[in-house]
């Protein structure tokens, strides 16, 4: 099994920046990919960044490509989200998840952290 933990949402203005992790643990070794969703009140939940768990094949929704970025510490086995130039539409819970090696599903879930921007 692995366990997800986030960090690091808040509260910040349109145009701030917040970066978000998401600490991994357990059976590390058996992730093969890793993302982020998020969802808002209201809506279903949304893709929002993705890589592999080895480094590279990052994509990203379009809407927040050029203002986010998902990157990992090797060394600390976490994730992080960096989020800049931030809209009140970015307003959500925002979820770390992984796909094990050999599965096609994101199958690890983390609670999630809240994300609010104001106008």
């Amino acid at each position: 099994q692995v366990q997800l933990v986030e960090s690091g949402g808040g509260l910040v203005q349109a145009g701030g920046s917040l970066r978000l992790s998401c600490a991994a643990s357990g059976r590390t070794f058996s992730i093969y990919r890793v993302g982020w969703f998020r969802q808002a009140p209201g809506k279903e939940r949304e893709f929002v960044a993705a890589m592999r768990w080895s480094g590279g094949n990052t994509n990203y929704a379009d809407s927040v490509k050029g203002r986010f970025t998902i990157s990992r510490d090797n060394a600390e086995n976490t994730v992080y989200l960096q989020m800049n130039s931030l809209k009140p539409d970015d307003t959500a819970v925002y979820v770390c998840t992984a796909v094990p090696s050999g599965g096609y599903k994101w199958d690890y879930w983390g609670q999630g952290t809240q994300v609010t921007v104001s106008s």
